[in-house]
């Protein structure tokens, strides 16, 4: 009896590894296909456009800074300065394209830089850059009644003091221009004019933006400011007549004052004068507009 070949045949109790690949192929695929459908991709997120969009979520590019503000006007302000006490910053916009900004450096220079030229505006409405033609040009984003001083790239500048980078626009206020107000308070102290002294009283002229009055001994007389939101500047260096005054306390009060006050308030024939949040300065008392 001849011997056994080899045996080419075997039972096989499983697959082989090569079978097995193509089903485990499709229950990896199957399972990676739930996952997903149970786990959405995340949102990512969308870029911010300068123009406002319409109730149907679509960029209306029809309304910016530039086509529905009304942005014609002068705004002041003092930016931060390096070697000095600040920068008082006037830019005055015209809707004819041209422009006007004066620099006065405080406590360094005693008048202010001038400079003019037009300005042009980014696509998108929103930033105007003032070209005074000497190389030299200052980017602004034009906000309603508000211009950000913005940074060599055309970025807002943030930081503690990124609200000193902000001018405001000059207004004006019928409410208290172009009235005699008589003083009545001094730093919370009631006033009584003495025999010696004069009427203490202060005047706002709108057609020059031009404060003058009395400081209950001398004449006094400088630039003043009106801004958006209430706020009121005695602009530069007040300037007063010399004459001897027996008690010179309250006029030195009145001028302190006046050179710190930043806001004022009005309830019909009274007037405030104020620091920040503080205790109004001084009050005054309506008497006749002066003719």
């Amino acid at each position: 009896m001849g011997k056994p070949g080899p045996q080419r045949n075997k039972l096989r109790s499983g697959p082989t590894l090569t079978e097995g690949v193509a089903p485990m192929r499709t229950m990896i695929v199957v399972t990676t296909l739930l996952l997903a459908a149970c786990n959405p991709a995340p949102e990512q997120p969308v870029p911010v456009s300068d123009a406002p969009e319409t109730e149907q979520g679509a960029v209306d590019t029809a309304h910016n800074s530039r086509n529905s503000l009304d942005w014609p006007g002068t705004y002041v302000g003092t930016v931060p300065c390096a070697d000095c006490e600040g920068i008082r910053t006037t830019v005055t916009l015209r809707a004819d394209g041209s422009f006007e900004r004066e620099l006065l450096y405080l406590g360094k220079s005693a008048s202010p830089m001038r400079e003019s030229g037009q300005f042009s505006w980014n696509d998108a409405g929103s930033i105007v850059t003032l070209d005074a033609g000497d190389g030299a040009m200052q980017m602004y984003q034009v906000g309603e009644n508000l211009l950000f001083h913005l940074d060599r790239t055309g970025n807002r500048i943030t930081g503690e003091l990124a609200d000193r980078y902000v001018l405001g626009r000059i207004a004006n206020d019928s409410r208290i221009e172009d009235r005699k107000w008589l003083l009545v308070e001094i730093m919370g102290q009631a006033y009584e004019p003495s025999a010696e002294g004069r009427e203490a009283f202060l005047l706002l002229d709108s057609s020059e933006q031009r404060a003058s009055g009395n400081n209950s001994c001398n004449n006094f007389f400088g630039g003043y400011v009106i801004e958006t939101g209430q706020r009121i500047r005695f602009a530069g260096n007040l300037g007063a007549t010399m004459m001897a005054c027996p008690d010179t306390t309250t006029e030195q009060s009145f001028m302190e004052a006046l050179a710190t006050v930043d806001n004022y308030s009005i309830d019909g024939d009274r007037l405030s004068l104020n620091r920040a949040r503080m205790a109004p300065l001084l009050r005054f008392e309506a008497a006749t507009v002066q003719e």
